[in-house]
């Protein structure tokens, strides 16, 4: 028979909101005050941001685990990104709790991805909490954001339960909370008694036989793959025989032992010999665990339902480095060792996907968005990968005989002096306006608009509001295909020669357009070294010499002053990419290239155009 247990000493909760609005910064200070770290110890900023990239960048790729006790509580935190491109991560993680913290940033209000991991976590009947964050900004408006996240509730069907749901207003900053937004409060007290309060403590059955369902994977070279999940029943011991199922693929059938648990406390793993129904834990010994498989008692085989992930909506084309320069810098440059690289990956990103193409040294790899793409292949380089990135497509596909493309929602909050910019662009860019609010003395412009027009803008974007924008995205729907979209107006300016950039070279050739690169670069021909603002491509030769004489004339051999180049970053390359161009990506360097390297080739080429 079994017994349902209601572990009062446990709650699990996700922390769930848009791209910088503090979750992580909120963590580190929950993390302190429930006793993690010593008084004295000295702790880095954004401790559960892990990755090199989440900390150079300030944004949380992946979802984490933590703990934290607060009187005879224990809570699980899962803190989950923030940036759309990595919904997948928060769509699975859900699945592991029984509430959210969905954090609102007091000025801003509610953004794209707000709406988007609201809308999952309420699916699912999730307890809400809602949390009015950076309540010590000059700018926040506390009452109307409240107003607002209520609005979005109602929008998303949100029950009577959830709409009634408790609102805190916290400085993750400086570790306050309260109930009022005319108090700041003194700590986070008033936050951890609504998470215990509020959030519905874990009721499973605790003596039927086990199950549990794997939300994340992680990957060790010593102890191979260790997932990570919630067990919903009975209970998980050291040397226990599962079975392994999958709800979804009702073929899979395997067994293993498991070798070890870890529960989580503070930011680490400690080990232990059993866990219970309820717990989040991390475990290692079942070869070839996928995300969403369950584990079950041998004798009683049930799989658990996973979360359907949603779609990818961009392509882009990875191929091994065929340029003059290929095999210089990379450590690993073969189509065997990218393909490996890339398969793995699909063991802990569900949201990606991996195509074999015709040609033996491509691949077709399908992701949620620029940023999701881009941060894989700035993962593979820093690992030594030397590879080459066509540039993005959009995803199409037929549905009843008409041609479907995918829309995102884009929420623009710009500054009033640059919203005219802003609506010719998108507008351009085959963009509808859904909506205009005024913000304070900005503007709150919402859109719908064909993945593939945002491809290319965001730096555009920047550009117009002087710095001061702040743009979110989200997946909106498929919609009809709207035509060819004119995204990028600038040419390219393609070096002549293969050699070594000279300032003579450069000084000419900065007349036609802005550059990329300063003297002493080593270039090939076919390379791109600039942009052109005509829109036509422009070959020049960055190697060229002064023709030396023994005639000095006064004036003309001062110094030649060279306009500093602009320095591409990843993202900024990948949006610069025209459809005939390729980006080369090495540990050491990004370099921008035509698909056809001879010029007379590529001639020929436009010529039959």
């Amino acid at each position: 028979m079994s017994t349902n247990l209601k572990r009062n000493d446990l709650r699990n909760i996700a922390i769930i909101a848009h791209v910088d609005h503090g979750k992580t910064t909120l963590v580190d200070q929950m993390l302190k005050q429930g006793g993690t770290f010593r008084e004295n110890q000295s702790v880095a900023e954004r401790i559960m941001d892990s990755n090199d990239i989440e900390r150079e960048r300030g944004i949380t790729i992946l979802a984490k685990n933590a703990s934290v006790h607060y009187k005879d509580v224990k809570i699980n935190i899962v803190d989950t990104p923030g940036h759309a491109d990595f919904g997948g991560e928060v769509e699975r993680v859900l699945k592991m709790v029984s509430g959210v913290l969905l954090l609102v940033d007091a000025a801003e209000g509610p953004m794209p991805q707000t709406r988007f991991v609201l809308s999952k976590a309420l699916e699912l009947g999730l307890a809400v909490i809602i949390v009015i964050n950076k309540v010590d900004k000059p700018d926040a408006r506390l009452y109307e954001v409240v107003d607002e996240v209520l609005e979005l509730m109602l929008d998303l069907g949100a029950s009577d339960e959830q709409i009634d749901s408790p609102v805190v207003f916290c400085s993750g900053r400086s570790g306050t909370s309260s109930f009022s937004p005319e108090q700041q409060g003194e700590n986070l007290e008033s936050l951890f008694e609504t998470i215990i309060n509020y959030v519905p403590a874990p009721d499973l059955d605790a003596e039927g036989p086990t199950q549990v369902l794997v939300s994340s994977i992680d990957y060790n070279e010593y102890v191979g793959r260790i997932a990570v999940g919630r067990i919903e029943r009975g209970e998980l011991k050291v040397n226990q025989e599962v079975a392994v199922c999958d709800f979804h693929n009702p073929g899979l059938s395997a067994r293993g032992r498991i070798t070890a648990i870890y529960q989580f406390e503070g930011v680490g793993r400690a080990p232990a010999r059993s866990a219970k129904a309820g717990d989040i834990v991390a475990f290692s010994g079942i070869e070839g665990i996928n995300i969403g498989n369950t584990l079950c008692a041998p004798d009683c085989v049930e799989p658990l339902p996973f979360v359907h992930i949603s779609e990818p909506t961009v392509e882009m084309t990875f191929s091994v480095n065929d340029s003059p320069f290929a095999g210089r810098e990379g450590k690993f440059v073969t189509s065997r060792q990218i393909r490996d690289r890339l398969y793995r990956e699909l063991l802990k990103d569900v949201s990606l996907r991996v195509e074999e193409t015709d040609a033996t040294d491509s691949f077709r790899v399908l992701g949620r968005g620029e940023m999701h793409l881009s941060i894989l292949i700035e993962n593979m380089r820093r690992e030594g990968f030397e590879f080459m990135v066509g540039a993005p497509k959009a995803l199409l596909h037929e549905e009843n005989g008409q041609l479907m493309e995918p829309f995102e929602r884009v929420v623009a909050d710009v500054p009033a002096n640059a919203v005219g910019s802003v609506m010719e662009k998108l507008g351009s860019r085959k963009g509808d306006l859904v909506s205009m609010n005024p913000v304070g003395d900005r503007m709150k412009l919402e859109f719908v608009i064909p993945s593939r027009g945002l491809f290319g803008y965001r730096s555009e974007f920047l550009t117009d509001t002087r710095g001061e924008g702040i743009m979110g995205t989200v997946f909106d729907s498929y919609k009809p295909y709207r035509g060819e979209i004119s995204s990028r107006t600038s040419g390219s300016l393609i070096a002549f020669e293969t050699g070594e950039s000279i300032t003579y070279g450069l000084y000419n050739a900065q007349e036609r357009g802005e550059l990329f690169i300063g003297p002493g670069t080593p270039v090939y021909a076919g390379m791109v070294v600039g942009s052109s603002p005509k829109g036509d491509d422009i070959t020049v030769n960055v190697c060229k010499k002064k023709q030396l004489t023994n005639t000095r004339a006064s004036g003309s051999d001062d110094a030649l002053r060279l306009i500093p180049p602009r320095k591409m970053s990843l993202e900024a390359a990948i949006e610069f990419l025209a459809e005939d161009e390729l980006l080369e990506v090495t540990p050491k360097s990004i370099r921008i290239r035509k698909r056809l390297l001879d010029h007379a080739a590529r001639m020929r080429a436009n010529a039959k155009k």
